[in-house]
């Protein structure tokens, strides 16, 4: 496969060769450690020198007398710094407070999802926002998204090709994002193939997205060009995606916490590890805290079994070879980025110290180095929402108009949306009280109101919900997979006051309760993200409105996701999409959106030249709106 426009390291070759043979000082030695040999996998006794950015020499030559730069690394073991192939870096963190966090733990590679910078910054504001990343300790590469994860009118315009092929043109965008709505793939689509395509005529990755897909499945959305996946959530699934030739990407995340399973393909049914990788798939920043980073994937596949070495290699090695840049990074030897994990034991795997391009970054969990002051609100040239809030501040728009739904008399049947876990529904259909003209859920405990509002104003999608957070008085949340604003809860005058705050902090969550605020959290970053440059911020966060959720009734263990995906159009059940309630297996819309909501509003005039404009609606077929 031809290698496109490559990541570059800064020290010469030439340079690399002088402190190889001994002739030039190397900036800095480590030894006296056990070197974890990725290639061979060995653990071998051997000093190792460092120029610049990038490993000259491993061997067991000793530094010269006028070497001074010397880390003494007797009784530990030298590792290869580790990789995430499969980071999401806005799950209320953002990039830099993510960094913040995993590198000290021993992850000095990211290969990040782009999908809301993106879709809110367009391409303009998500390309200036990458160069000024590019100070960011660490190795930072990105996946380009080929569709977003809910389908909406004008989504063909913001992800067009030309963009895609303009991202992928740059060295640190090193393939496409996965696709969620992988039956696109299945039935053929030619605009999603042909990215692919392009992608693969720049040497550059496809991941993909392929859950629930069966064996005869698999094969076609393989050959559309997909190359990876994360989603087998067995041993069996591991090996039939292995099977077919896809990079197999072990999980364990705060969502699907599955590792100990899949990994049985290795520890019971002996799969080679070469095209195995690991992630933690963008988890809830409390795993994090609680559990870590990849550092953490090593410690849990060591105790389900998998020899250390082994663990390690699918930490590093493994995805570096996937992501075509094993010449680059990913192992401990002469040329290669010197990125390395010092620890004392490979089973407890505890970062004692870690390099990255060849100087120290963190030392015992604590980062050295400074993070760049990134002026987030630079990169966004227009206001999250465009629809007044005295719209959404009005407790009217969140009653269940009947006629949306089919009615009889003073009753009607309404498709309510119940959570069987975190992230799964079902439709379960109910008969409820009509009231002038208005659904009532008064007699209907464990019921809620919810909508998905545009945050342009043109439409708004009715909902009924059960089994999530029953008890609410009044939730709003931009952090879901639209951006726009959802609305849940049993009182429209506390949605109303919910929704005014949010859209007050220009993006957000906040929870009311007997007339009382009792979450409120900014995420004005795309609506999905703190603009704070610390973790710590985030993970207050995350653990209060899990405490706030809980208090509600919330019954499940990840608050994040199940907000992420309720507004989604790939997982199964019913779904709040910006054309309607959707049944996401036959795609049928069985609660139409309605608007629009203000006189038609457009983003152009306030919109730089180059971005993308975010769309109003969307149209699912027949039964969906234009």
């Amino acid at each position: 496969m031809p290698r496109g426009n490559r990541i570059r390291l800064k020290t010469p070759r030439g340079v690399l060769v002088d402190v190889a043979r001994g002739d030039r000082a190397a900036d800095l030695w480590i030894v006296g450690g056990r070197v974890v040999n990725v290639y061979s996998g060995e653990v071998l006794e051997a000093n190792i020198a460092i120029s610049g950015d990038r490993f000259a020499y491993v061997g067991p030559r000793e530094p010269g007398a006028h070497e001074t730069n010397i880390l003494d690394t007797k009784g530990k073991y030298i590792v290869p710094g580790l990789i995430e192939p499969h980071s999401h870096p806005w799950v209320v963190y953002n990039p830099v407070s993510l960094t913040a966090r995993v590198l000290p733990l021993g992850t000095t590679t990211l290969v990040h999802d782009n999908l809301f910078f993106f879709l809110r910054l367009g391409l303009d504001g998500f390309q200036r926002m990458l160069d000024d990343l590019a100070g960011l300790p660490g190795l930072h590469l990105w996946l380009a998204r080929v569709v977003s994860q809910a389908e909406y009118r004008e989504e063909r315009e913001v992800f067009h090709p030309a963009a895609l092929e303009t991202l992928l043109d740059r060295a640190d965008v090193v393939g496409t994002a996965e696709i969620t709505r992988w039956p696109m793939l299945y039935d053929g689509d030619r605009w999603a193939i042909e990215t692919l395509e392009a992608a693969h005529a720049r040497g550059k990755v496809c991941d993909g997205h392929t859950s629930g897909a069966s064996y005869e499945r698999l094969n076609t959305v393989v050959a559309a060009g997909i190359g990876a996946c994360h989603e087998a959530i067995t041993a069996k699934e591991v090996l039939d995606r292995l099977r077919l030739g896809l990079w197999t990407v072990l999980r364990d995340s705060s969502l699907r916490p599955d590792l100990d399973e899949v990994v049985r393909a290795v520890t019971e049914h002996g799969a080679d590890t070469r095209r195995l990788c690991m992630t933690v798939d963008g988890p809830n920043p409390t795993f994090i805290e609680e559990r870590g980073f990849v550092d953490g994937l090593i410690r849990r596949a060591v105790s389900a079994g998998v020899p250390p070495v082994q663990a390690v290699q699918m930490a590093t090695i493994n995805a570096a070879t996937y992501l075509g840049l094993d010449d680059v990074l990913g192992g401990i030897a002469p040329g290669r980025r010197a990125d390395a994990v010092v620890v004392k034991d490979l089973r407890d795997f505890c970062a004692d110290m870690v390099l990255s391009a060849g100087r120290v970054v963190a030392e015992r969990g604590r980062l050295s180095v400074s993070l760049p002051k990134i002026d987030w609100k630079r990169y966004q040239s227009r206001a999250h929402f465009l629809v007044p809030e005295s719209v959404v501040a009005d407790p009217a728009l969140y009653a269940f108009p009947v006629s949306s739904v089919r009615r009889n008399g003073q009753r009607a049947t309404v498709p309510v949306i119940r959570f069987r876990s975190a992230v799964i529904t079902e439709r379960v259909d109910y008969d409820l009280p009509v009231r002038s003209d208005y659904v009532s859920l008064d007699d209907s405990p464990g019921l809620t109101y919810a909508a998905l509002v545009d945050s342009d104003g043109q439409w708004i999608t009715h909902a009924v919900v059960s089994n999530f957070v029953p008890l609410v008085d009044g939730m709003a949340s931009t952090y879901n997979t639209t951006t726009h604003l959802l609305v849940m809860g049993r009182d429209p005058v506390s949605m109303a006051r919910a929704a005014a705050r949010v859209h007050a902090m220009e993006g957000g969550i906040a929870l009311y309760q007997e007339g009382e605020e009792r979450f409120c959290a900014a995420l004005p970053f795309t609506g999905m993200m703190i603009m704070d440059h610390r973790f710590e911020t985030a993970l207050r966060v995350a653990r209060g409105i899990a405490e706030a959720v809980r208090e509600a009734g919330y019954p499940f263990h990840d608050i994040l996701y199940s907000l992420l995906f309720l507004t989604c159009d790939f997982l199964p059940g019913l779904r709040i999409t910006p054309s309607g309630v959707i049944d996401v297996k036959s795609k049928a819309v069985v609660i139409p959106a309605t608007g629009p909501l203000v006189t038609r509003i457009t983003r152009e005039d306030s919109v730089s030249p180059g971005v993308g404009r975010r769309a109003r609606s969307i149209s699912l077929g027949k039964g969906g709106r234009e």
